[in-house]
């Protein structure tokens, strides 16, 4: 696998955590054991999201100039965004996490837990990406 398929790869992969946060928060914003997190704040990390996807591809489909520099601040804009949900989400963290009941996409945060450690590695190699200019 060339470098350029593996941050293809990767950007379809953040395109999904995008994608189940947003359905996972909303559909679950009012269960009972989930610290409720605001849906301006859920809204602003989809649209976060969204806009650093938009970004970033425009960057991959043609790589140079600042506009890889733009799409990685938003993309650490989302990563920052996510991380600071999932914090809320997980029990012990804060008064506001209590334990999840019934959560149907897998048992407490764990999924959430490896979406965003995921992202988080994914954008830190797409910094790296950048900043070595390592595109073709």
């Amino acid at each position: 696998m060339t470098l350029d398929n593996a941050v293809w790869l990767l950007t379809g992969l953040a395109a999904v955590v995008v994608l189940l946060t947003r359905m996972r928060l909303s559909s679950e914003q009012f269960q009972a054991g989930h610290a409720l997190v605001p849906l301006g704040i859920i809204k602003a990390h989809t649209v976060v999201g969204v806009l650093a996807l938009v970004v970033w591809i425009a960057y991959l489909v043609s790589p140079g100039g600042t506009l890889g520099l733009v799409a990685l601040a938003i993309w650490w804009i989302e990563v920052a965004l996510g991380i600071l949900i999932l914090t809320r989400w997980m029990t012990g963290t804060g008064k506001h996490a209590t334990a999840t009941t019934g959560d149907s996409w897998g048992e407490g945060p764990a999924l959430s837990i490896l979406g965003h450690v995921g992202m988080l590695l994914g954008i830190s190699f797409f910094t790296w990406i950048v900043l070595a200019d390592k595109l073709s």
